[in-house]
């Protein structure tokens, strides 16, 4: 999915896949304390972190997709904080199933090229 909004905010807290658009925003709301129509991503996961839901507002209404890993999880970040903002390259690796908190993690020290 190439999500086009102004960036991409991950909600570190598990959520029911059976939430609607009105359930995640109202979410975003109180538990982000964001506005949900302010043209960011935000993006949930299930507790087993094998499905996302994203939901943006696009300036004429909101559009919710839903992203389902057959094999493996997502990669989420811990719960310290309640969201969690990454860029559009560590999106992309994290819809592939790529660990993309490592990305800008310095290489191990026994490694030399």
């Amino acid at each position: 999915m190439d999500v086009s909004a102004d960036s991409i905010w991950l909600a570190t807290a598990a959520v029911d896949m059976r939430t609607g658009i009105d359930g995640l925003s109202l979410h975003v709301q109180q538990a982000l304390g964001r506005p949900p129509c302010d043209g960011t991503a935000y993006v949930f996961a299930n507790r087993r972190r094998t499905r996302l839901k994203v939901v943006c507002w696009d300036g004429t209404g909101v559009w919710m997709c839903l992203r389902r890993l057959h094999r493996g999880q997502f990669i989420w970040p811990a719960a310290d904080e309640a969201s969690w903002q990454v860029s559009a390259k560590q999106w992309q690796w994290l819809i592939a199933g790529v660990d993309w908190q490592r990305l800008s993690a310095p290489a191990p020290a026994q490694w030399r090229l």
